[in-house]
């Protein structure tokens, strides 16, 4: 599959850190190979709007929408603890 930004992620992926970025760009392009890759910790984050997230490293989460065979990068940012 494919993978594309929204205006949204990519404001959020400019404004992370350098090694934030790389670490993102490694799991976009695992996701977009391997949906079930066990580094991504990929799940259903909200039914009603079927969207996605998944794990950019212990502290920062990505999350998705799925339409057709593109994944839909909506938003990047730290995960709350």
């Amino acid at each position: 599959m494919t993978w594309a930004h929204t205006r949204r992620s990519e404001k959020d992926y400019r404004a992370a850190p350098q090694a934030v970025q790389k670490a993102f760009e490694k799991q976009v392009r695992l996701l977009a190979n391997d949906f079930n890759h066990p580094s991504l910790r990929a799940k259903k984050y909200d039914q009603a709007t079927d969207l996605w997230q998944a794990r950019v490293n212990r502290d920062w989460r990505f999350y998705f929408l799925i339409q057709g065979g593109t994944y839909f990068i909506v938003a990047i940012h730290p995960h709350p603890k």
